[in-house]
């Protein structure tokens, strides 16, 4: 008996060695973050690097995330155009894991940026933003644009105020807001997923199929609510939303900031205001990321009478596998306040 429960023992150890941990996944930006863990539901939680209620574009890492990075294996993040500081950690802290970016991959659909302060919302009924106008920039574009504008460039683009002065060109990289992004990702997060954890592949591909089923009904019904809307006229803090605004045509009339959310400068500001004079706009909405009192100082003694919140990463909602969809609700009840 004693014989036996060494072999028993020793049959255990060496199967010890063939199994396969959960991979340690890292994720930049909490709607991403939604769906990675949508893929990952069952096998494990990957961690969450920027909290939804700081603005990605400028950030300092705590030491618990900057220690999730370090043990990462696989990190999904959104790419050098949305946060520049992550990349310089991504080689010094998380050398060794795999990195996948988001904007760089084929199947992302991306637009470039919206350099001028108004959007001609006026037309928009006259336009038809299906999904064969997507500005898809092929890769050598991309490295053009990743070379112009490197982080090690970074801090030399800081104006007198010390904000960074960015050169808008190239893609805007809030493509989350665009749930046909989030389904292309799902499939790449799922490979990605099942190729390193393989004992755990036939999971994460039902989940991704879930997550799939979810998402296309998301858009149906989003389409099915802004459609609903009629002739909604509205300014955003930042311009941040043209990815939601192109799948779904509701075209924001203007931005106050531009799409890194850089402080206005007194022409873009003027541009404002005299459009929301000219459209009769009534709606704007601020983001918790940043300062509402911009917002009321920008339009006051003007025709907005809704200041409302509109959120592109969702800091009100909680974290995690249901994050994604819901925040893609709250930007259409948003829009709902806008009579």
């Amino acid at each position: 008996m004693r014989h036996s429960l060494f072999a028993y023992a020793a049959l255990g150890l060496g199967m010890s060695f063939h199994v396969q941990a959960t991979p340690n996944v890292a994720v930049d930006i909490a709607p991403l973050h939604s769906l990675v863990s949508q893929v990952m539901d069952g096998v494990g939680e990957p961690d969450l690097l920027i909290p939804p209620e700081s603005s990605p574009h400028e950030y300092t890492l705590r030491p618990s995330q900057a220690k999730a990075l370090s043990n990462a294996d696989v990190v999904f993040w959104m790419g050098e155009g949305l946060t520049p500081w992550l990349e310089k950690a991504l080689d010094n802290v998380a050398g060794s894991a795999q990195k996948v970016e988001m904007l760089a991959l084929e199947q992302t659909q991306t637009h470039e940026y919206r350099e001028g302060a108004t959007f001609e919302a006026h037309n928009h009924g006259d336009e038809h933003h299906d999904d064969d106008h997507h500005d898809k920039h092929d890769d050598e574009h991309h490295d053009e644009h990743k070379d112009h504008d490197d982080h090690k460039d970074h801090d030399d683009h800081k104006d007198e105020g010390g904000h960074h002065g960015h050169d808008h060109h190239g893609n805007d990289p809030h493509a989350w807001l665009d749930p046909e992004n989030a389904k292309a990702w799902v499939a790449v997060i799922q490979e990605t997923l099942s190729a390193a954890d393989p004992d755990n592949a036939s999971i994460y591909q039902r989940n991704a199929a879930e997550a799939t089923a979810s998402l296309n009904a998301l858009i149906a019904d989003t389409h099915d609510k802004i459609g609903k809307l009629g002739d909604v006229k509205f300014i955003v803090f930042h311009d941040a939303y043209q990815y939601f605004e192109k799948r779904f045509n509701v075209v924001a009339a203007g931005a106050i900031s531009l799409g890194d959310a850089e402080d206005p400068s007194p022409k873009r500001i003027k541009e404002i205001r005299e459009t929301v004079k000219a459209l009769n706009v009534n709606c704007v909405f601020t983001e918790p990321q940043y300062n509402p009192g911009l917002v009321k100082n920008v339009f006051e003694g003007t025709s907005i009478t809704t200041i409302g919140v509109m959120d592109p990463l969702g800091a009100a909602i909680p974290v995690g596998s249901a994050q994604y969809q819901t925040l893609i609700n709250a930007m259409v009840n948003s829009l709902s306040q806008c009579k």
